[in-house]
């Protein structure tokens, strides 16, 4: 998946972006709400992670704004504001979920994960698919009880599937899944970890759609 993080504390944001990077997701950080807008325009973020003082407005601004245009993309809140009011306020605007500083980095991780099931239809952390059993949130896979490893681009590409089983994903938003703005992607990037994943976890289990993309076969 990828995160817009709108965050211009530097050590928090930081922190946070390496985070939520070794967690497996791609991350582009802005500081500003007039970035974040460009952003938000650009790419097809599958999260918002958001700050509420920011040096051009209220993170809450750009909430509204998202809501009012039929923008559903999940919004995680990270504010220093605790009062109940101040909840209330940002749930009441359209946020997904909301989180007062300082948190857990791991539990941020955590609702980073919760939201991205619930956005995808599917709240529950165990996914059955085939003879696989793959707990998204622990990212564990046993494949006839058997443990095997994925790497976190692997996951990244199998949960960007699994979000949408049987639909055809383009190889664009699959590479949006890995790689943030900082990043280069190599032509055949996306053709190597499918065609590791298929090794791992059966070569039907994924199909190419020539010219269009890649779909996970449910049956």
């Amino acid at each position: 998946m990828r995160v817009l993080l709108i965050e211009d504390e530097p050590a928090l944001g930081a922190a946070v972006e390496e985070h939520i990077r070794e967690s497996g997701h791609a991350v582009d950080r802005v500081l500003r709400l007039d970035d974040a807008e460009a952003a938000l325009r650009a790419v097809d973020y599958g999260l918002v992670l958001l700050d509420l003082n920011l040096p051009d407005g209220s993170g809450l601004t750009l909430l509204k704004a998202m809501r009012r245009a039929g923008d559903a993309r999940p919004v995680i809140i990270l504010t220093a504001r605790d009062q109940v009011r101040d909840r209330i306020d940002g749930l009441n605007a359209g946020a997904d979920d909301y989180l007062v500083k300082p948190f857990d980095l791991d539990e941020l991780a955590a609702r980073v994960a919760a939201v991205a099931r619930r956005s995808g239809g599917n709240p529950n952390t165990i996914i059955r698919l085939r003879d696989m059993e793959i707990d998204t949130a622990a990212r564990h896979l046993k494949i006839d009880g058997k443990r095997v490893d994925l790497t976190s681009r692997e996951w990244a590409i199998l949960e960007a599937l699994l979000r949408r089983p049987g639909a055809i994903i383009s190889k664009e938003q699959l590479e949006d899944a890995l790689y943030s703005f900082d990043q280069e992607v190599e032509s055949n990037t996306i053709e190597v970890h499918v065609s590791r994943l298929r090794k791992k976890l059966g070569k039907d289990v994924i199909s190419t759609i020539r010219g269009v993309g890649y779909r996970l076969e449910d049956n």
